[in-house]
């Protein structure tokens, strides 16, 4: 998604802002899986695109080893096989808790300030970071 957001070029596409203001919130995935077994949420994560109707679900952590890492990592989008399987997600049902940020990633200093500025005055602050790297 982040990538069609940079190329703005999507026919549905409503939002042309670019990617600068985007942020990444990062969590644990065992702390998460950990909350959601506390308080009965479930969770899931695809092998792909989880929209596509192709596309397979698990919901067990021994499970994570079907992801196919070496794509997930790539750069470069252009095989089909690359497209489909970057896109796998990890789901939560009904709400993703704010608390269970453990980082937010940014990809200026301008947006990392305005985060922060959002964040201020809660309770939960996540450290806010520059990572130029996670964006196109």
């Amino acid at each position: 998604m982040l990538f069609v957001i940079h190329r703005a070029n999507h026919p549905e596409l409503t939002y042309r802002d670019g990617q600068g203001p985007i942020v990444h919130l990062e969590a644990d995935l065992h702390a998460v899986v950990q909350w959601a077994k506390e308080s009965g949420r479930r969770w899931a994560f695809s092998l792909s695109n989880a929209g596509a109707y192709y596309t397979e679900f698990r919901s067990r952590l021994d499970e994570l080893d079907q992801l196919d890492w070496q794509v997930i990592a790539a750069t470069d989008f252009r095989p089909a096989e690359v497209k489909e399987r970057k896109q796998a997600e990890f789901l939560l049902h009904g709400r993703f808790p704010f608390e269970l940020i453990e980082r937010i990633g940014v990809r200026s200093a301008d947006i990392q300030e305005r985060a922060a500025t959002a964040l201020a005055g809660t309770r939960h602050r996540p450290p806010i970071e520059v990572h130029r790297e996670w964006y196109f």
